[in-house]
């Protein structure tokens, strides 16, 4: 997988009811834009460095309007609020559900 800065990164929820999480690279770990790559996620208003695994692809600007499109999603780039992969949800720990 190869990127330059300004791609998206787009890594694709692991369960049908997660969504997928998308992402700015604003860095890229070689001059040939190998990974790691470190990103600012959308919605979470943070940066990390990632090593994409299978689910994830790279999108130019030009692909990213007309994949969302595709999908049905014409404002494609926004998680939805409560996204399990904010992390200002993922830390959070559910209370257990009494039987």
């Amino acid at each position: 997988m190869h990127a330059q800065r300004g791609d998206w990164l787009v890594v694709k929820g692991i369960h049908v009811d997660v969504p997928e999480h998308r992402g700015r690279i604003v860095a890229v770990g070689s001059p040939d834009g190998d990974p790691p790559f470190t990103v600012r996620w959308l919605g979470a208003d943070h940066e990390s460095t990632v090593f994409p695994g299978p689910d994830a692809i790279v999108l130019t600007d030009a692909e990213l309007p007309a994949r969302t499109v595709r999908e049905g999603n014409p404002e494609g780039i926004r998680v939805p609020q409560g996204s399990p992969h904010s992390p200002r949800v993922a830390n959070r720990r559910e209370p257990p559900v009494p039987r």
